[in-house]
């Protein structure tokens, strides 16, 4: 007996060619994919227009493969973390950030990375696979509903910051977002989404070429080759000059706003030289700069640089035009990094093995 398909990997038009070799009527098709994508249903009984004959005979062809909350924490600043569980059994997290002006979705799009960025949790895991845009599409589903049942307010806004690298995952990050955004699925606005890269220079070019709608985000971290080389390997392959020129095209093309990402560690780049070359870079290429707080992972490799550092850093890109925001740590009694849930996840279903 073959094993059963998961149904969300069928598109619209797969769907009613299966329903029209099964006899049924094509309708139908369409009422299961918005039972599937609009309603977000998981489980083939709550579908409660169709005959219940014809839910007996998808439960016997497919498999619904939602995402399952494993973990759960609850910070005192109100941002919520979570890891979910894929169904074969894999861990990935998202991020539930409120605010007084929006609530914010952070998620992730692999299972592990394998950039091996120094300073992020998930650098040291293995890069296990991708997800599938059902398993993006579950994250802000699952998230979505925290910001109504905690908060009572809507999700505004969706972060491609978790784990991994969404453009090492294009094809099923563009299609997750499809989902998300589209009218047959959550209908959300593509301009409250942004994507954030490492810096692969010929897949942002490739977003400009398929003229996304949605915001794109570098993490920059370090504005001259030396420094990202120590801390990002993949600038040894995607070197700033070839980065900027893909950001300049990117901005050329597609309709998306561009943000510099750049975390800042004590006494490695949070100097007011670091500070000048990052304006060079903004001169070049038009970008909004998030300074943002180091949420250390317990290796001692990093510290968070001190606050009046960074207000002088921010206030130098600003005198010089360049819109700096400082973004503070969120989550800092939880297990807020990204990856660190994950791995802890991970490494106590180890010990419990090995017992």
């Amino acid at each position: 007996m073959s094993a059963k398909k998961d149904i969300r990997s069928y598109s619209l038009i797969h769907l009613q060619d299966w329903f029209t070799e099964m006899g049924e009527k094509t309708f139908r098709a369409k009422q299961v994919y918005e039972w599937l994508w609009k309603k977000s249903a998981h489980d083939f009984d709550v579908m409660s227009n169709l005959p219940i004959a014809l839910r007996d005979k998808l439960k016997s062809s497919f498999t619904i493969n939602g995402i399952t909350v494993v973990d759960k924490q609850i910070s005192k600043d109100g941002t919520i973390k979570s890891s979910f569980r894929l169904h074969d059994g894999h861990l990935i997290e998202g991020v539930l950030i409120p605010a007084d002006d929006r609530m914010t979705a952070c998620v992730s799009s692999q299972v592990g990375c394998s950039l091996t960025c120094k300073f992020c949790a998930t650098g040291k895991m293995d890069r296990i696979r991708n997800l599938n845009p059902d398993e993006i599409y579950d994250q802000v589903v699952h998230i979505r509903n925290w910001a109504n049942q905690h908060y009572g307010k809507p999700l505004t806004n969706i972060v491609f910051m978790g784990m991994g690298e969404p453009l090492l995952n294009y094809g099923n990050v563009l299609n997750g977002i499809a989902k998300i955004t589209g009218e047959e699925g959550l209908h959300m606005a593509s301009d409250r989404i942004t994507v954030s890269t490492a810096g692969i220079a010929k897949m942002i070019k490739k977003l400009a070429d398929d003229e996304v709608k949605f915001n794109l985000a570098l993490s920059l971290h370090a504005a001259n080759d030396v420094k990202r080389n120590a801390i990002m390997p993949i600038n040894e392959s995607n070197a700033l000059e070839t980065v900027i020129d893909a950001l300049i095209y990117f901005k050329a093309k597609a309709k998306g706003k561009l943000t510099f990402e750049y975390i800042a560690f004590k006494d490695f780049n949070d100097g007011i030289e670091d500070a000048r070359e990052l304006l060079a870079i903004c001169k070049k290429v038009s970008a909004k700069v998030n300074i943002i707080e180091y949420n250390p992972i317990g290796d001692g490799l990093f510290k968070k640089a001190n606050a009046d550092k960074i207000d002088q850093f921010q206030r130098y890109l600003e005198k010089n035009g360049v819109t700096a925001t400082v973004r503070r740590s969120r989550g800092k009694d939880i297990d807020a990094a990204c990856g660190q849930l994950a791995n802890k996840k991970h490494e106590d279903a180890l010990m419990v093995e090995s017992k």
